[in-house]
């Protein structure tokens, strides 16, 4: 398996995607499967901690190839 890390798209940015990874026919758990993770925060200073970034999990190669050139 092979991750791809998208860093700072929204929510709606990550949406669309994956609905065009859909399109293309890849099937969510079987071809892909992604995780958005939101920033966090020091409580304290207000500083970031973990920016917002989506990890894409890829199950073959040549889909994360094609993926990385398309969206990185």
């Amino acid at each position: 398996m092979l991750q791809v890390i998208l860093p700072h798209k929204t929510v709606p940015e990550i949406m669309d995607i994956v609905y065009a990874l859909r399109a293309q026919g890849l099937i969510q758990g079987i071809h892909f499967d992604f995780a958005y993770n939101n920033p966090t925060y020091d409580p304290i200073t207000g500083h970031a901690i973990m920016e917002r970034h989506t990890v894409f999990t890829f199950h073959e190669e040549k889909y994360a190839t094609l993926f990385s050139l398309k969206y990185i």
